[in-house]
Formats: structure tokens, C-alpha cells, sequence
């Protein structure tokens, strides 16, 4: 099964998509700020790493940068999650290099469902 970090300071909604992610079997690392995220991806190789985008220490789009420079992320893929939802934020995380951008507040099973696309090669 595909190895994913998540990286979401709100502790509440790092759970809630923790418990979503491993009720389908996934490993999961959770990270809640930049920092222990970067701190993980030096560490580990994903699947897939899932980004909130404002977050203490790192963004996420300082993040996203962080992981295209590390050789051992260079095939993850990258989820932002975000509540800045402006037509100009979502296009600055694709151009930093996300694969898909998700508007919080967002639906559990929807980012699952985005997951398994994205791992699965269909996005």
C-alpha cells in the first residue's frame, strides 16, 4: 500500500483525514507544521504528500519546493490542501509543482477519492 505524509496543523482535521486514509489501508506519517514535515521527507520516501498551505515555520508551497530539491521525493506526488481558495493561490501551488489543489472546507471521502486517483495514475 502507497506511503503518504500529511502535513496539517489543524489538529482536528489532521485526524479526521489520518483516520479516513488509514481506515482504507494506507501507512501514513502526519506531520503538524513545516518543520516536522520537512524533518519526514529527509527521513522517508512517499507516495504521496499531502500539504496544507499555510502552516508554522514552512508553508506549504516553501515545502513543495523542499521536496522537488530532494532526490528520494522526486516521484511523490503532491496534494495542497488550503482555505485560500482564490483563483491566483490555487495556480501559484500548481506552478510550485502540486499535482491537485483542494479547497478546504472539503469532504474526507472526497480526498480519498483524490488519492486513489492520483495513486492509482488516473488524474
Amino acid at each position: 500500500m502507497a506511503k503518504i505524509l500529511l502535513a496539517e496543523d489543524e489538529e482536528v482535521l489532521r485526524m479526521l483525514v489520518a483516520d479516513t486514509l488509514e481506515e482504507e489501508g494506507y501507512h501514513l506519517d502526519e506531520a503538524c507544521d513545516g518543520e516536522e514535515a520537512y524533518k519526514l521527507i529527509q527521513q522517508h520516501e512517499y507516495d504521496l504528500i499531502i500539504l496544507d498551505y499555510m502552516m508554522p515555520v514552512y508553508t506549504g508551497i516553501e515545502l513543495i519546493q523542499m521536496i522537488k530539491a530532494h532526490p528520494k521525493q522526486a516521484k511523490a506526488k503532491i496534494i495542497m490542501l488550503s482555505a485560500k481558495s482564490q483563483s491566483s493561490d490555487q495556480q501559484n501551488v500548481m506552478r510550485a509543482g502540486a499535482d491537485e489543489f483542494i479547497s478546504k472546507p472539503f469532504s474526507p471521502l472526497n480526498l480519498l477519492d483524490k488519492v486513489e486517483e492520483i495513486l492509482s495514475g488516473d488524474e
